[in-house]
């Protein structure tokens, strides 16, 4: 028990479930048969599950990346409920220091799965305790300094690291090499979009009819967290306009209140087309530039905003910097110029 003494007197912040937490827990699918999409990475881990628990066995350390928001998280949760194990949580920038993932691994149970967000943001001395954890399933301490220094080796019971990422590249190779299982989560199509709305809305008590959600659908950048995310805001638009179920010109309406367009564009996504259009000609222009001319993080530009214009080939990266393609022109209603034309000519093949 903590002693408050130790902490200044000061009471300690304890964490409680909230309404978020429960609403959220109801849309995570419990089993592989209710997850939607991502059919290869479900069937194949699948037998793995299958092979592991025929052999008493712990599955082996997994690793899933790809863009935010596609599922990475409640697959971790659907691979421990199918190992009939126990799940815990944490993330890369919050095991700060060995000790940290010490306390952790040593209060695994046979078989537990171990599930890190962000794991390309460990630090560097936390990475190598991990090594001899995954492989050997000991942990190699340091004790002491200087010529007195000595290992100290403590055995750990087998358990499964599964580790989520965006950014598999900035993975240590020592790191991705001790992961048995490798995964990338695809970005969903209009239809499975469509299931999981309608089951989520479901399991929210929504009606809604099926032309709505495929507008929710269509509108979610091929992510699941954005379906569910613009599903709960149209909800609320249907609840004050007296509706007992989301129609489409519901679903219509509250998604033009938001800003998000018929392909799922918000205003950053416009803003950043039209300084790439705009300021800079059509490119190319540096990440940073750019994020610097839409005030938003680049990070954030890299990792939430450009994958999706990537994938409708909106915008091309080169050595040189950003520059907007054919079908980012058009959709912003502007005409390229000469100069665009002939960057474009570089990527694009005309039929």
């Amino acid at each position: 028990m903590f002693d408050e003494e130790e902490y200044g007197g000061q009471e300690l912040i304890r964490a409680e479930k909230t309404d978020y937490d429960a609403e959220e827990n109801v849309l995570r699918p419990k089993t592989m048969a209710d997850y939607v999409g991502q059919e290869k990475v479900k069937d194949n881990l699948s037998v793995y599950i299958t092979a592991a628990r025929s052999r008493g066995d712990a599955l082996d350390h997994v690793l899933l990346y790809g863009p935010p928001g596609l599922g990475k998280t409640t697959l971790a949760h659907i691979i421990a409920a199918e190992m009939g194990v126990n799940i815990k949580l944490t993330s890369g920038p919050a095991i700060e220091r060995g000790g940290d993932l010490a306390a952790i691994l040593t209060n695994l149970n046979e078989g537990d799965v171990l599930f890190i967000d962000e794991i390309h943001r460990l630090s560097r001395s936390v990475e190598e305790i991990l090594y001899s954890a995954m492989e050997d399933y000991v942990l190699d301490i340091i004790a002491g300094k200087g010529p007195s220094a000595r290992n100290m080796r403590f055995p750990l019971k087998k358990f499964t690291l599964i580790g989520a990422t965006t950014k598999a590249g900035m993975l240590a190779s020592p790191l991705r090499d001790r992961f048995g299982i490798i995964n990338r989560l695809e970005m969903y199509t209009a239809a499975e979009l469509t299931q999981i709305v309608t089951r989520s809305a479901a399991a929210l008590s929504i009606g809604i009819e099926p032309d709505a959600a495929a507008e929710i659908a269509r509108r979610s950048r091929g992510t699941p967290r954005i379906a569910n995310r613009l599903l709960k805001r149209v909800r609320d638009f249907s609840i004050v306009k007296g509706n007992d179920e989301v129609t489409r010109s519901d679903a219509r309406f509250a998604l033009e209140r938001l800003e998000v367009d018929e392909l799922g564009l918000d205003e950053t996504d416009r803003k950043y087309l039209f300084a790439l259009i705009d300021k800079f000609g059509g490119g190319p222009a540096g990440l940073e530039t750019l994020a610097a001319t839409v005030n938003e993080d680049a990070n954030t530009i890299e990792d939430v905003y450009e994958p999706y214009l990537l994938q409708l080939g909106f915008i091309a990266r080169t050595p040189r910097g950003r520059i907007c393609l054919r079908d980012g022109y058009a959709h912003m209603g502007v005409s390229p110029g000469a100069k665009a034309r002939r960057q474009m000519s570089i990527f694009e093949t005309d039929d």
